[in-house]
């Protein structure tokens, strides 16, 4: 039996992973990364990928992270969250795809133990909803950042329906302010 329920979303290549949890008294274990990944661990050419950098970010309430892809060198991640709790979106940039620019949302949290793979092609973003939240990510490429890209969060054409009644403030950095309108991003991969 595995230690993995893949629960495909309604953009093909992009799951919600289940782990399995044993727990008792003491706490609990389990597998966050195992062969069975392999599978569903691709390129965009189709080809197999292996995760080579693995990435922790730890974020107050409010802040949001994206929308973010990289260009030349796609990244497929791998993220759960391991404090706290999160919006988690990925947008389909794929230019042949069925489903471009349709996005899916997941909660990632400490409790729920969700974890979400966002293959190669598509932009990435979250919202911490928590106090806090610790993010962990492993990606299919090394960050290049001559390589970056990046959609406005709260693009008209994506009407991503962020949980933003949660929080009080939105936190942005200075350059996702400035991220591109998916109308306007002229680019897909």
């Amino acid at each position: 039996m595995g230690k993995f329920k893949f629960i495909a979303t309604e953009i093909p290549d992009l799951y919600i992973i289940e782990p399995t949890v044993f727990g008792d008294e003491r706490g609990y274990f389990m597998e966050t990364f195992n062969d069975e990944f392999l599978p569903y661990v691709k390129h965009l050419d189709g080809s197999p990928a292996t995760f080579v950098q693995d990435n922790e970010s730890r974020s107050r309430r409010g802040v949001l992270r994206g929308l973010h892809f990289q260009k030349a060198n796609p990244q497929g991640k791998l993220v759960r969250v391991t404090q706290g709790e999160v919006f988690d979106v990925a947008v389909d940039l794929r230019k042949n795809s069925p489903t471009f620019g349709k996005w899916v949302g997941a909660i990632l949290s400490a409790e729920n133990k969700k974890q979400f793979y966002v293959p190669e092609g598509f932009a990435h973003g979250f919202l911490v909803l928590s106090e806090y939240a610790t993010f962990v990510y492993k990606c299919t490429r090394l960050y290049d950042p001559a390589s970056e890209g990046g959609i406005l969060y709260n693009d008209k054409d994506l009407a991503i329906d962020w949980p933003t009644d949660t929080v009080e403030e939105l936190l942005l950095s200075e350059k996702d302010k400035k991220n591109s309108t998916f109308a306007d991003l002229g680019f897909a991969f």
